[in-house]
């Protein structure tokens, strides 16, 4: 019995993006190879590709792409002459009276698919890899993207990307990464990767570092999903609800943070009519998990409760500015960074007033790591705009579009100097 399909082609590789992860997991726990998995997992799609469009797309596509999968790894196995030590490996969890290696690779491949996927998770973001090969590796391996789709997202060369992953299988094969989810001392550290690579895709995909677009919304669905198959896997970790209700509130915003033709609208801006209050109540749902799990909020619990105060608020003035100013305070105590601070002054600038908020920038204009920060000076023209030292405010506006790499950005900051320009003459 299959399923008729107009377009297979697209059908496959609609069907493929889905199971991708699913097969590579299931396979990765019995070669003990990302590398090798995700070749195998190819080669399903490779014979679906041979075989659907003749047969139709069958009525349960991923059991299809599996059971093909099964067969490419039992006979990878044995061309490796490394069938009998994978079965002495698995002999203890299983039947000692078994004496059928195939079926012992089958059931071993069927089960715990979720733990598998955490597995994979982890080892895509191992801390022996570089941020942008991590990034890579896991958009293609769990989040199912090609090469060049990674490529444009980014905005990087093909050939980086590709040569990103091959050697990110690479290291995780001659560092002999051990496909698991880790235990004891070693989560808090590995599970902290794996939530900044998540939130570094979502980032990049809320705000674009470069390019012609200020959002790439592929990127935030793509970070959205992941982060929510980790919590639904890992639902006694605090701070990935906390990531999750980040991300959910921040993307609510989506519609009303680009204008007609594309160009950004700020936060204080936005028609709130336009966020989705789906999205908001999904993330309120996560940061209230987050916190009765108990303990001390964590980073991104405490950026999950500033987005809150903003979800919560009906108009802009009803902002709650104080308590988000306290959550950058306990943000900054918990991981003090430059533009947390930033951060803070822009907060501490809405409840005391503008010179209260440029004080604290002010303060930071010596700091190393924001010297080609472009919203440092960006904020500093805000400031200075509402305090009526217009000429000042146009400058700094004038250098951040200078810093900037993202082209509504850019014209974004010029339109507001040409506007400080046109207020002093």
């Amino acid at each position: 019995m299959t399923a008729p399909a107009s377009d297979p082609k697209r059908a496959i590789e609609a069907v493929f993006r889905i199971e991708s992860p699913r097969l590579i997991a299931g396979l990765a726990r019995i070669v003990r190879d990302v590398g090798l998995a995700e070749e195998l997992a190819q080669e399903a799609l490779v014979a679906a590709l041979e075989k659907w469009p003749e047969s139709g797309v069958p009525d349960n596509p991923g059991a299809w792409l599996m059971a093909t999968a099964k067969n490419r790894a039992i006979d990878e196995l044995r061309r490796g002459k490394r069938l009998e030590r994978k079965h002495e490996e698995l002999g203890h969890d299983m039947d000692a009276e078994r004496d059928d290696p195939v079926t012992a690779v089958e059931d071993a491949i069927d089960d715990d698919i979720g733990d598998d996927l955490l597995r994979l998770i982890f080892t895509s973001c191992h801390p022996v890899l570089p941020t942008e090969a991590r990034v890579a590796l896991t958009l293609r391996l769990l989040g199912g993207l090609t090469t060049p789709e990674i490529a444009r997202a980014f905005l990087v060369p093909e050939p980086t990307i590709a040569q990103r992953i091959v050697r990110a299988k690479r290291t995780l094969a001659e560092a002999h990464v051990p496909f698991e989810v880790p235990r004891g001392p070693e989560l808090a550290p590995r599970l902290a990767s794996v939530l900044e690579v998540i939130y570094l895709v979502f980032n990049e995909g809320y705000s674009a570092t470069a390019g012609d677009d200020w959002m790439r919304p592929a990127l935030c669905e793509d970070a959205l999903r992941l982060g929510r198959i980790v919590a639904a896997l890992a639902p006694r970790e605090a701070e990935v609800h906390g990531l999750v209700a980040l991300m959910e509130i921040q993307a609510s915003r989506a519609r009303a943070r680009r204008g007609p033709s594309g160009e950004p609208i700020l936060l204080l801006e936005q028609d709130r009519g336009r966020w989705d209050q789906m999205l908001i109540r999904r993330g309120l749902d996560a940061l209230e998990r987050a916190e009765a799990l108990g303990g001390a909020p964590g980073p991104y619990a405490l950026q999950g409760a500033i987005a809150a105060c903003h979800a919560r608020a009906r108009t802009a003035a009803e902002t709650d500015w104080a308590r988000i100013v306290g959550l950058y305070g306990a943000l900054a105590e918990l991981t003090p960074s430059p533009i947390v601070e930033l951060n803070r002054a822009v907060a501490l600038g809405m409840l005391m007033g503008p010179a209260a908020g440029l004080a604290i920038v002010d303060g930071l204009r010596t700091e190393p790591a924001l010297a080609r920060y472009h919203l440092l000076p960006s904020v500093r023209g805000d400031l200075l705009m509402k305090l009526g030292r217009l000429a000042e405010a146009r400058v700094e506006f004038e250098r951040a579009a200078t810093l900037t790499q993202n082209e509504r950005e850019r014209a974004l900051l010029l339109g507001r100097a040409a506007a400080c320009a046109q207020r002093e003459s």
